[in-house]
């Protein structure tokens, strides 16, 4: 089963500000597993790649929030769910965008980022 799972930083990954719960760990135990991995921040493009870079993380995309159905258009996957903090974008574009929403907390607790 194929997983598209976008990334926030701030507030959601660890090396983010603030720091979130989801760490780089998890997102590299996702892409061994297959998954597609991609950052979706209000962070400028080169700096997401940078951060995952930065960690021996290649995300398949990087966009800004209002992007995520480019995303969606470009990938095919049987889920494609998006991981924020923030209700007034997170949420809404991803829902806007026909992904399934998880909030950080919830995100950690799922089997594409548990041994």
């Amino acid at each position: 089963m194929a997983v598209l799972i976008s990334l926030d930083i701030d507030g959601t990954v660890d090396v983010g500000d603030p720091p979130g719960p989801v760490t780089m760990e998890m997102a590299r135990l996702a892409v061994a597993r297959g998954h597609i991995i991609g950052s979706c921040s209000d962070r400028p493009l080169s700096t997401q790649r940078k951060i995952f870079a930065g960690h021996g993380i290649e995300v398949q995309f990087a966009v800004s929030k209002h992007m995520l159905d480019q995303v969606k258009a470009r990938f095919v996957a049987d889920t494609y769910v998006h991981i924020g903090d923030r209700e007034d974008l997170d949420k809404r574009y991803a829902l806007k965008a026909g992904f399934d929403f998880l909030w950080p907390e919830e995100a950690t607790a799922m089997n594409w980022f548990t041994r």
